[in-house]
């Protein structure tokens, strides 16, 4: 009977240390810091400005009551001219931004993962690696220095080396609004060229050899095997690519107070240059009305991440 008592006790330590609860009391603590963090950096931040944009709260205003107004900033946003030009701007440069930002490191990493001096491609990973080690703040800089109308080497080369213009009527890259976007877009290209590079060769990585050898014993060329094989493959990178891209170029702020500051005129000062503007320089610091126009750009861009979801969803 001691025995068969022990035996049924050691079935039931065992069944409880097995069990979906043991893991779960076991493992809770360790996630405690992750949880932590999550909460007071991530979300208690997002639902405080969902409901700031409800509320007439000013931040200056100390020792006012706040008054909960419903959808009124949304309504004033949504008919706010600012608002649609500034996303209406945002747009246009993503329209510019993000081709370039997969096109480019694409065809980077097709190019050297072709190379088969194994030392020779990590010389050429490691310099385009180089720019994304560089700390941004000094990578805006370099780039105004570059884009200087007077001193930039850049004006340097076209006026006194190439002679394709006169020191009158050399490119404005950071005043003029039809260079603007591109401008922005060119250093934002060379910035991130390495490390999207390197999603795309641990993508080349993953395809077996085999296929390109079958497609060029069927006769395939080099452009039928790109859309028949490698980019089918790459297909959740590309998606997580976009994705992120995307984000960013609707979202960019850091660039544009730099290059443009709170010029309403050049087409830098998007919606999230006038939300830090209503939020932080204009008046009271409006920053209900400021947190209404963050949402109302943050559900677009979720629509549109929706879309490029079911846009890349497997089709096999």
């Amino acid at each position: 009977m001691v025995v068969l008592a022990r035996g049924r006790a050691g079935a039931t330590a065992r069944h409880w240390r097995e069990s979906f609860m043991y893991r779960f009391v076991t493992s809770w603590p360790f996630l405690l810091p992750t949880i932590g963090f999550f909460v007071g950096w991530q979300l208690y931040p997002i639902l405080r400005v969902l409901w700031m944009s409800f509320t007439d709260y000013y931040y200056l205003r100390v020792g006012e009551p706040v008054h909960w107004v419903g959808l009124a900033n949304y309504r004033e946003a949504l008919a706010d001219p600012l608002v649609r030009q500034g996303l209406l701007r945002a747009l246009a440069f993503t329209a510019i931004f993000l081709p370039g930002m997969i096109v480019i490191p694409l065809v980077a990493a097709i190019l050297i993962d072709r190379v088969r001096n194994q030392r020779l491609a990590t010389i050429y990973r490691v310099i385009l690696l180089i720019p994304a080690m560089i700390p941004g703040p000094l990578i805006f800089v370099l780039w105004k220095w570059m884009y200087s109308y007077t001193i930039g080497p850049i004006n340097y080369v076209l006026v006194d080396v190439l002679h394709l213009f006169t020191i009158y009527n050399a490119p404005q890259w950071l005043g003029d609004p039809d260079l603007t976007f591109l401008a922005v877009a060119v250093m934002e290209w060379w910035w991130g060229l390495g490390y999207h590079t390197i999603f795309f060769l641990a993508g080349l990585a993953t395809i077996p050899r085999e296929l390109f050898e079958a497609a060029r014993v069927d006769g395939a060329s080099e452009w039928r095997m790109f859309w028949s094989v490698t980019l089918p493959r790459l297909r959740p990178i590309l998606l997580v690519l976009v994705v992120l891209r995307f984000g960013t170029a609707m979202a960019v702020i850091d660039e544009y107070l730099i290059f443009g500051g709170f010029n309403r005129a050049l087409p830098t000062y998007t919606w999230t240059v006038y939300m830090w503007d209503l939020a932080f320089q204009l008046g009271d610091w409006r920053q209900s009305y400021a947190a209404a126009v963050g949402w109302i750009g943050a559900l677009l861009m979720l629509i549109v991440v929706a879309f490029l979801f079911w846009l890349f969803r497997p089709r096999d």
